[in-house]
């Protein structure tokens, strides 16, 4: 029997009440990247507590997303997307009244608290909901386009938010939209659909975490001069026995959180990666590319925003062609043209650098034409290939992997130009010790010394310069591996109905 929602009004309806979820979940993995430097000023944050500011939410979201997703398929997905709303929604008031650092830190944890509730319930339902494949197709891509367009407009609404209000406007700005999904969700989401027989495992999920924020730590700690031999011990051993526990636990668990017989089908392994590689572009040439042209260019939070929003411009059309087309052409042209595509985009981009916007911008639309549709079809690959009754775990699979390669941006992409600049800055005598730390230290300690400023400025366009060449050889990688994947899967072999 049929428990879904069956008239196109509603189907619709539900499609823009979770996609209002879902862009509230991406908007908070990129709308600090403009508000950061002012942030980091009114609050006093040091260096590593900024990058934890970003780094929470992904951090604690990727850690508990498998976990939720199968508590989702044991309670309802319904009730866990209203669940996640509420807890967002009181979050994101901490977070835009926080009086310190630390509390800050503690609202963003708690913010991807109530995201790793309700993200899985946004592509689960849709999978539920949508019975018809292209219907389904296209519903996803929409879902998916929004994932990229989230992420570049994040920047936007930072920069416009704090042209007129304080920094805590980056927040306040969630709990109107999701009062009104709430509400939405009410009227027209399927009735919730528990299945007690499912198990939810909080330890797979703590092991999970455990081996992510350990990973993350030894990332950042080997950016440091020098890095601490302890700190780097520490980290790598608690990466690498959590996620070995839970890789151990889900082969004995009757129900795992993270089946990994899945990933022998090579679509749902292809969308995998290209989900993590697209957000890993994105979410890295946003990041570096706004605090550059802050930093070095003057340009205004807004300014900056809009600059790395031309992605978005390029991404929508195609990810829409892209769930249009899918069962025409198959998922190979899309997923490894879709990453091959974005290559020579993010080469204009670092040429844009030295010989003008234009290019630049030019190099954005065109990386986000490439992510754009490589990401809406990596979405329908990843949930058209797992049977519905597991539409939790799939769905959370599919969004740790955007996750992981936001996170993994953050962390690697993040700490690599601040690394390079340290290695690369060549500062006149006498200037401070702090200078050749960071650019924003340089800033801060130059008391207008023009010489110091010009070789902060030089050593960070070097550093951004290697993190651009970075995210080209990655998505190269990337597609010559999805290519490999679905040589053999045409047309007539997607999707994969259970």
């Amino acid at each position: 029997m049929d428990r879904t929602v069956t008239t196109r009004a509603q189907r619709w309806g539900l499609l823009v009440t979770v996609s209002a979820g879902l862009l509230l979940i991406t908007l908070d993995n990129s709308v600090l990247y403009t508000a950061l430097p002012t942030l980091t000023a009114d609050l006093g944050a040091t260096g590593t507590q900024s990058l934890w500011i970003i780094n929470a939410y992904p951090v604690v979201m990727a850690g508990l997303l498998l976990g939720s997703g199968t508590l989702g398929d044991r309670v309802g997905h319904r009730r866990m997307f209203l669940v996640g709303l509420v807890v967002f929604a009181a979050a994101s008031l901490l977070a835009a009244f926080a009086p310190s650092t630390a509390v800050l830190i503690a609202a963003r944890a708690l913010l991807a608290v109530g995201a790793a509730t309700m993200m899985p319930a946004t592509l689960a339902l849709i999978r539920v909901t949508f019975q018809v494949e292209r219907e389904r197709n296209i519903a996803i891509a929409v879902w998916g386009s929004l994932a990229v367009v989230g992420a570049a407009l994040g920047p936007i609404v930072g920069g416009a938010l704090l042209e007129a209000f304080w920094w805590g406007s980056v927040f306040l700005i969630n709990v109107p939209v999701a009062a009104a999904a709430m509400a939405a969700t009410l009227l027209v989401a399927p009735r919730n659909d528990p299945d007690p027989s499912k198990r939810w495992d909080l330890m797979s999920s703590l092991q999970a975490m455990v081996g992510l924020v350990g990973a993350v730590f030894a990332i950042k700690e080997l950016a440091h001069r020098p890095p601490s031999p302890t700190v780097l011990t520490v980290a790598v051993l608690a990466s690498a026995v959590g996620l070995t526990l839970f890789v151990r636990r889900q082969r004995r668990l009757t129900d795992p959180l993270l089946d990994f017989a899945i990933f022998r089908n090579p679509a749902f392994t292809s969308g995998v990666i290209a989900a993590a590689l697209a957000l890993f572009a994105i979410a890295g040439l946003q990041l570096v590319t706004t605090q550059r042209f802050q930093l070095v260019a003057g340009f205004t939070p807004l300014q900056a925003g809009l600059l790395v929003a031309a992605a978005a411009a390029g991404s929508l059309p195609t990810a829409l062609l892209g769930g249009a087309i899918l069962h025409r052409t198959g998922l190979l042209p899309l997923v490894t043209g879709g990453l091959a595509l974005a290559v020579p985009g993010v080469v204009l981009v670092a040429i844009g650098l030295h010989t003008g916007l234009a290019v630049l911008v030019t190099g954005m639309v065109v990386t986000g034409a490439g992510l754009g549709v490589a990401m809406s079809v990596a979405s329908t690959a990843i949930i058209g290939n797992a049977p519905a009754r597991r539409a939790g775990m799939a769905a959370s699979v599919e969004e740790v992997s955007y996750e992981f390669g936001a996170l993994t941006a953050v962390a690697l992409l993040g700490s690599l130009i601040t690394f390079v600049y340290a290695t690369a800055v060549r500062l006149p005598p006498g200037a401070p010790t702090g200078a050749g730390d960071s650019l924003p230290d340089a800033l801060a300690t130059a008391d207008g010394n023009q010489a110091i400023i010009d070789a902060a400025h030089t050593a960070y366009d070097t550093g951004y310069l290697i993190t651009v060449a970075v995210v080209a050889i990655v998505l190269t990688a990337g597609a010559a591996l999805t290519g490999r994947l679905l040589r053999h899967h045409g047309p007539g072999t997607y999707p994969t109905e259970h």
